[in-house]
């Protein structure tokens, strides 16, 4: 197709295909989040070939390629992707690892304008805009440019009521997920969530991560920083405190100080709003009751 649109965590985002561009085929991940809305947050034209950076950009971020393998971080490739600047231009210079094609691509953008361009360096006839990792990276800077919060967490929603459970790999979100889904809860990820503030308080998102996701959403009731422990126990925790925790487990980019201070301000509106507690769990069904019970 040479154009689509895409519905993720409430951005409307639209693809189109420049006259020398690739055909546009959207990966099975983000199927269920094509909508028909021509309107649009963000409008990405995309082009073959490739881009050749300002002399004069800097690159403010860098990320290697890791991958786990059995729980250990394994450094496969430094060549992944990268985030350079030039004066208010911003461009995300990437490959795709898990692309069978040898394709890279750069975007290029701006956080004060909501019409971006990318270039597909490759040789096939058509191509997903959104390969890994550019999907993450457009959702985060979406995040950006809205003042939204993208975290490491799972969700679920549970009579009305929506529980966040985050923290770092290990501490639990998925068996957290699992447990609630058995308890007859609707999970809205296991994984990574977009938390934005609504008219009435705040709302999580899923984003597409498997093939399988469909777009999710729920209030945001309360929010947990989770780990594992003998006995389950859940402290309250407020302000700063509170602040510090949920900005650890959130995705982000700390090269710029104005996005730096935009996410704190976003993070410590939401802890104003949102009760935040610390709980430690015993990973065994009891968990549920205790915390509705908890109030």
């Amino acid at each position: 197709m040479r154009n689509y649109s895409l519905n993720i965590a409430g951005y409307k985002i639209r693809f189109e295909s420049a006259d020398n561009g690739p055909d546009l085929v959207p990966s099975e991940r983000f199927l269920r989040n094509i909508c028909n809305s021509c309107e649009y947050d963000v409008l990405i034209r995309v082009r073959y070939g490739s881009y050749k950076l300002p002399d004069e950009a800097i690159r403010v971020f860098h990320a290697p390629f890791v991958e786990e393998i059995n729980g250990t971080p394994v450094h496969q490739k430094d060549n992944f992707w990268s985030v350079w600047k030039h004066d208010q231009e911003l461009f995300i210079k990437s490959v795709f690892p898990l692309c069978q094609d040898d394709l890279g691509a750069i975007l290029k953008f701006s956080l004060g304008t909501r019409e971006w361009d990318m270039w597909i360096d490759c040789n096939v006839k058509e191509a997903d805009p959104l390969e890994y990792p550019l999907d993450g990276l457009l959702l985060y800077y979406l995040t950006v440019l809205h003042g939204d919060i993208m975290i490491h967490a799972s969700g679920v929603n549970h009579n009305g009521s929506g529980y966040l459970f985050s923290g770092i790999s290990g501490k639990g979100k998925t068996t957290m997920a699992g447990l609630w889904e058995n308890y007859g809860a609707k999970v809205i990820h296991d994984d990574r969530l977009i938390i934005r503030k609504t008219g009435d308080g705040y709302r999580m998102y899923n984003t597409p991560v498997y093939n399988n996701d469909v777009p999710l959403e729920s209030p945001l009731t309360k929010l947990f920083i989770i780990d594992h422990a003998n006995e389950n126990s859940i402290v309250s925790i407020k302000g700063a405190v509170a602040a510090s925790l949920v900005m650890a487990n959130c995705i982000q980019h700390n090269w710029g100080s104005e996005i730096i201070a935009g996410l704190l301000s976003s993070v410590a509106s939401l802890c104003e709003t949102v009760p935040v507690r610390k709980l430690y769990f015993k990973p065994e069904k009891s968990i549920t009751d205790y915390i509705i019970n908890y109030g």
